[in-house]
């Protein structure tokens, strides 16, 4: 059975050492997020992804969620007392407006906590995750009315959400739905229609759930502008706000799916069911973003989350599965073989995952604080580079990490040879899990075509000029420094591969854009491999500097953070070459064939 402990140490060196987390103790959330207090919340929450969701994983895995003949569903063994007890520890609300019930903690403790909770049991941290998304969108486009209406429950998790978009006929192109909605003369909204794919729709684990379905209003445009958004919740409440007749909307199927069996994952039928808008109406897709983008995040965590603990246990698998002895000479003479840790290709694919989850892990953590600067900055133009910074690495963070997270998880389990393809080892489950997060929240194809259709150009290309330009100081003020240099040199090579890229782009794109289709994925790679290789070098340069000041006992610490660096740039970084490669060649290879030639 595998184990999971969170990687607290490291989450600290991030938040403290590499970010300065309480320089930022004059903003409004921050001042409670003290050092103790993050590390004692971390801690707490690190017991509890260890002890109370990790043994509930493969318990998820092979029990599933099964439904009833009237639609309702019930959640594997313990997942209703495992939400009950982060419910009553409040940990949905951390970083949410204490107005409504919420912590008001900064979003990046609560994202570092959610990386946790899904490493430990990625089905059942959907379910909070997914109500966080919806929590978001009621904040920034509900009524007053709906805010107090809905956001205290959510908050402190009696009640959940979900988001509804896909249907059976569309998913990427939401222009093609038929949901529709009709008005009713006390302001309501009749909703009917089908909805697939839909995590966390039904459960026994909340006394509501409020879903957010996306709709065409009788009479609206076609296409995306003629879409709006309701909250549908699955109990009408009463005079007295508490949930009150069913509502017309049941699950109407589960799906028989390859991962997160233990998050229920359902086709949800509408039938004249009781909406009410949020926001204006034909505006629905720029709420509906607000929750996407939240989410997309939160699946680039996903990705991480999984690599993370795939490779805790690969570690463990190769430290003690003898097998083999060293090529340069017996490692345990007085065993029968070595453990298989000291061969080369091992140690390849250990450091290749250790060296992108730490990576990985500051990069999702510095965005998650440039989100919350966006928010409580302030000066505009911080809030502005923030969120600049937010938008560029969304599909960045999304599409690489779940990548990367998939692939290392088939490589942790790789280490365990034979047994790795064994359920009992667990390692085919988290390869199975890691899956679902390349496709959902918009697939990785999609988060290409954004970063290199719409973020690299968004007001004339002001975000990724400052990346650019930002990286580019680092790498000149640390060139002269003899032990930052070899990391800076390789730095800047796939800073200039990057920046090629870009230009090739800019020449190439407009004219023939299949050029920028067929370039998208590899410049999404290639922008990951640069934006991690920045964190190697920050996160390099801060190590240094504490071994240099006595590292305060954490010299071995720092060692190990300078060692992964070297390993990055030497043997990862360099990838940035065969991606700038693949994107100059253009198109036409790609296109050239006919369609009934395949």
């Amino acid at each position: 059975m595998p184990t999971y402990q969170a990687p607290t140490e490291d989450t600290l060196f991030v938040l403290n050492d590499l970010l300065g987390f309480d320089r930022y103790n004059n903003l409004p959330g921050f001042a409670d997020a003290s050092p103790d207090v993050v590390e004692a919340i971390l801690g707490e929450a690190g017991r509890i992804a260890s002890e109370v969701l990790q043994p509930l994983n493969r318990v998820g895995d092979i029990e599933g969620c099964t439904r009833a003949s009237d639609g309702s569903v019930t959640t594997p063994e313990g997942f209703k007392a495992a939400y009950d007890t982060f419910r009553e520890g409040g940990w949905g609300s951390l970083p949410f407006d204490p107005e409504y019930g919420g912590q008001g903690l900064p979003h990046t403790l609560a994202t570092a906590v959610s990386e946790y909770m899904s490493s430990a049991n990625m089905a059942f941290a959907m379910y909070p995750g997914l109500t966080a998304g919806a929590i978001a969108a009621i904040s920034v486009h509900g009524s007053n009315e709906q805010k107090q209406t809905y956001l205290p429950k959510m908050i402190d998790g009696s009640w959940t959400g979900t988001m509804n978009l896909t249907e059976p006929h569309c998913g990427t192109d939401l222009g093609l739905l038929r949901t529709k909605a009709v008005p009713q003369d006390d302001g309501s909204y009749r909703i009917s229609g089908q909805k697939i794919f839909i995590s966390a729709g039904e459960h026994d684990m909340a006394d509501n759930i409020v879903h957010l379905v996306l709709a065409r209003i009788e009479g609206a445009p076609e296409g995306v502008k003629g879409i709006s958004l309701f909250i549908v919740p699955k109990f009408v409440l009463d005079a007295d706000g508490n949930p009150g007749e069913r509502n017309g909307v049941v699950c109407g199927s589960l799906e028989e799916k390859m991962g997160i069996h233990g998050n229920a994952t359902c086709v949800m039928n509408y039938d004249d069911a009781t909406g009410y808008l949020i926001g204006e109406a034909d505006k629905g897709l720029r709420a509906m973003f607000t929750m996407m983008n939240e989410a997309r995040l939160g699946v680039g965590v996903q990705g991480l989350a999984i690599s993370e603990v795939a490779y805790q246990n690969a570690v463990t698998y190769a430290r003690e599965r003898i097998q083999g002895r060293s090529l340069s000479g017996a490692k345990a003479p007085e065993k029968k073989a070595d453990p298989i840790i000291v061969h080369p290709d091992i140690r390849r694919i250990l450091m290749t995952i250790r060296s992108i989850n730490e990576a990985g892990r500051a990069l999702v953590l510095w965005t998650a604080l440039k989100g919350d600067l966006s928010h409580r900055a302030d000066e505009e133009k911080d809030r502005q580079a923030a969120d600049d910074w937010m938008g560029l690495m969304t599909p960045v963070i999304k599409g690489v990490l779940t990548d990367k997270g998939f692939d290392n998880a088939v490589m942790a389990q790789q280490v365990y040879g034979g047994h790795g393809y064994i359920g009992e080892w667990g390692m085919e489950q988290f390869v199975r899990d890691a899956r679902i997060a390349q496709i959902y929240e918009g697939a990785n194809g999609i988060q290409a075509l954004d970063l290199v259709g719409r973020k690299l150009g968004l007001n004339g290309g002001r975000a990724v000029q400052s990346f650019f330009a930002e990286v580019g100081q680092f790498c000149e003020e640390n060139r002269a420094d003899e032990a930052m240099a070899p990391l800076t040199k390789a730095l800047k090579k796939g800073l200039n591969d990057l920046q090629q890229a870009t230009m090739w782009l800019m020449q190439n794109a407009m004219a023939k854009p299949d050029n920028a289709g067929a370039a998208s994925t590899d410049y999404m790679h290639l922008f990951g491999l640069v934006a991690m290789g920045y964190m190697w070098g920050r996160m390099a340069k801060v190590a240094q500097e504490k071994i240099a000041a006595g590292a305060n006992g954490r010299s071995e610490f720092m060692e190990k953070k300078l060692l992964t660096a070297r390993f990055y740039m030497e043997r990862v970084m360099p990838e940035s070459a065969a991606h700038l490669a693949r994107i100059s060649t253009g198109a036409d290879s790609m296109m050239a064939m006919d369609a009934d030639a395949f």
